[in-house]
């Protein structure tokens, strides 16, 4: 690998007493070919060791030992390398695809054996209440790669699915206690690369939810710290300000940066100090390991602004070197253009540069969200979409974005709209033909109800359907409402038309200034010409042709993408809260 020089964490009780003080010349040690010991770092714990290792071209699979420990055996094994980077794994996601996130606990039980494992802190199951474990599993997903292939989906989003062995609400996953673990309980390292292949052999992909900036209270470097800067410590207990204006403010002072990156986010998931280079070369080598040997597809990273920016630099170039198609995308929850473009690629000319491809888009899932529940105004309703779009300019390629509707933490998008299906259905519309990566939240294809008030729990239900028993199944049509076939049938077949249109996939964007709360924009390239009319207005409108000349001149037919309908292209009437999708012919 381009990454050669690997550091090994050993843990142990006393392990340093295991290791004599050796002097390494500036070749290092030979354990094997192609494969040197070049120090052994001693730290403040002495149940660690960390071993740098130079692994050269000439290097071959196997087992290394070290023979010169004394009463300790220890085996490290090098693998070999997998092949069809870019085709058969690390291919990354673009405009082309859709994406599925699940929470694997709430999705589906492939396999009840799991569902308590004997030693784990959290020993709960329980599907009456939204805190405790519901047994959800890998094996659940895999079973259903039919039914989520058949939506249009081309790749799926997990949240994380590496062991949370913590006492309780460990459903989420977002708090590690051994990064070389998959959780037990979700099926282990068997299932994953089970699901992993499956998912491949489909001619789909998969985004691993990766977290940088904390792990859980119980990771066994919190429990025992291999020194006292491993984490971010405090006189006292400091919880980040959240305030991510801090981290590009011209004025901001140093104290409110340091409370907002290296407070915690909460006394259960620990800090990481990434400032510190053992912690930097655990987690980048970590990141590096797990795409070569799980064979994932790209990365979706948790808390991106609270991470040390400067690190993030450097295990986003780890990667991309190694694995130059992967994707990474980063969670910006950040209300502001100039707050989330800060953290991605883009085109300031400012000190610090960032080399994150992507995030996710909170900026127009903010404004569909006015645009569908706010009255048109200057800056109100749709115009506020409008708005959001224009500023693309500062990003580096705006269409490698996350462009989403609701997530695991926030409130679902049907009951945003007060359950008015038409929002809901121009809503995905918006999702579907706007540039950048569409995502879809597990549910989002059927009338799915939630808020996160009073707790987030609420918008993290099961999935009818997907557990022995359950009185419907909402993965068959017979199982589900009205509302929900028509969800599920309007959302299937635009994202089932998308993946065959050069324009939706591939093409430029074209807006106009939205009129009366009436938003046009059009999706085209040199075969394909796609006209996108939103009515965010509370009463029917008349959408006048002649008016997006620019882009209709030359076409007199038109094709309903959802409907199929075909007709003269002229002036029509659009009602309220309506959108269609036409594909424009000669």
């Amino acid at each position: 690998m381009k990454w050669n020089k690997v550091q090994i964490m050993v843990h142990g009780d006393k392990v340093a007493d295991h290791f004599p003080m050796i002097k390494m010349g500036p070749k290092g040690m030979k354990l094997a070919t192609g494969v040197n010991l070049m120090m052994i770092n001693r730290v403040e714990n002495s149940n660690y060791i960390f071993l740098d290792l130079q692994i050269d071209a000439t290097a071959k699979p196997g087992k290394i030992t070290f023979p010169f420990l004394k009463d300790m055996t220890l085996e490290y094994e090098l693998k070999p390398r997998r092949t069809d980077k870019g085709r058969a794994y690390a291919q990354g996601v673009n405009s082309a695809d859709l994406i599925y996130l699940i929470m694997p606990d709430r999705f589906s039980n492939g396999d009840p054996t799991n569902d308590k494992v004997a030693g784990m802190r959290d020993q709960s199951l329980n599907r009456d209440t939204v805190f405790n474990r519901h047994g959800g599993d890998l094996q659940g997903v895999q079973n259903k790669l039919d039914y989520i292939k058949s939506l249009g989906v081309t790749t799926i989003w997990l949240n994380p699915v590496i062991e949370n062995d913590m006492p309780n609400r460990t459903e989420h996953g977002y708090a590690f206690t051994d990064h070389y673990k998959i959780d037990p309980r979700l099926g282990g390292e068997t299932a994953y690369q089970n699901l992993i292949d499956a998912t491949h052999a489909k001619g789909m992909k998969i985004i691993q939810d990766a977290v940088y900036n904390h792990v859980g209270l119980y990771h066994f470097t919190v429990q025992d710290q291999p020194m006292k800067d491993w984490l971010h410590q405090w006189p006292s207990y400091t919880q980040t300000s959240y305030k991510d204006q801090v981290i590009f403010d011209p004025y901001a002072s140093e104290k409110d940066k340091k409370i907002m990156t290296d407070g915690w986010f909460s006394r259960h998931m620990p800090d990481l100090n990434q400032n510190n280079p053992y912690v930097a070369n655990f987690l980048i080598q970590h990141a590096l390991w797990t795409v070569e040997e799980f064979g994932i597809d790209g990365w979706r990273i948790d808390t991106y602004a609270y991470n040390d920016l400067g690190f993030m630099n450097r295990c986003n170039k780890a990667l991309l070197d190694e694995y130059p198609q992967i994707s990474i995308f980063g969670e910006t929850w950040f209300h502001g253009v100039p707050n989330q473009s800060y953290v991605v690629e883009n085109n300031y000319n400012i000190p610090f540069k960032s080399n994150l491809p992507a995030s996710t888009d909170f900026q127009t899932m903010w404004a569909i969200t006015d645009a569908l529940t706010k009255d048109f105004g200057w800056d109100d309703g749709v115009n506020k979409l409008y708005t959001t779009l224009a500023q693309d300019f500062v990003y580096k390629d705006p269409t490698r974005q996350v462009i989403f509707l609701d997530n695991h933490d926030m409130a679902r998008f049907f009951s945003v709209v007060n359950e008015n299906v038409d929002k809901y259905q121009m809503g995905l519309a918006w999702l579907l033909t706007c540039r950048g990566v569409p995502q879809i939240y597990y549910g989002d294809e059927l009338a799915t109800t939630g808020i996160t008030n009073p707790n987030d729990g609420h918008v993290r239900l099961d999935f009818p359907g997907g557990w022995p028993g359950d009185p419907v199944d909402k993965f068959t049509i017979q199982g589900r409402t009205q509302k929900d076939q028509s969800i599920f049938q309007y959302l299937a077949t635009l994202a089932n038309y998308r993946k065959g249109s050069s324009a939706l996939t591939k093409g430029k964007m074209m807006q106009y200034v939205p009129e009366e709360g009436v938003y046009v924009y059009f999706r085209y390239d040199n075969d394909q010409t796609i006209m996108i009319v939103l009515n965010t207005a509370k009463e029917e409108k008349k959408v006048v042709i002649d008016k997006f000349a620019e882009r209709t001149a030359g076409f007199t037919q038109y094709k309903n993408v959802i409907s199929k309908e075909k007709g003269a292209l002229k002036d029509f009437t659009l009602g309220s809260y309506k959108a269609v999708v036409y594909e424009l012919m000669k």
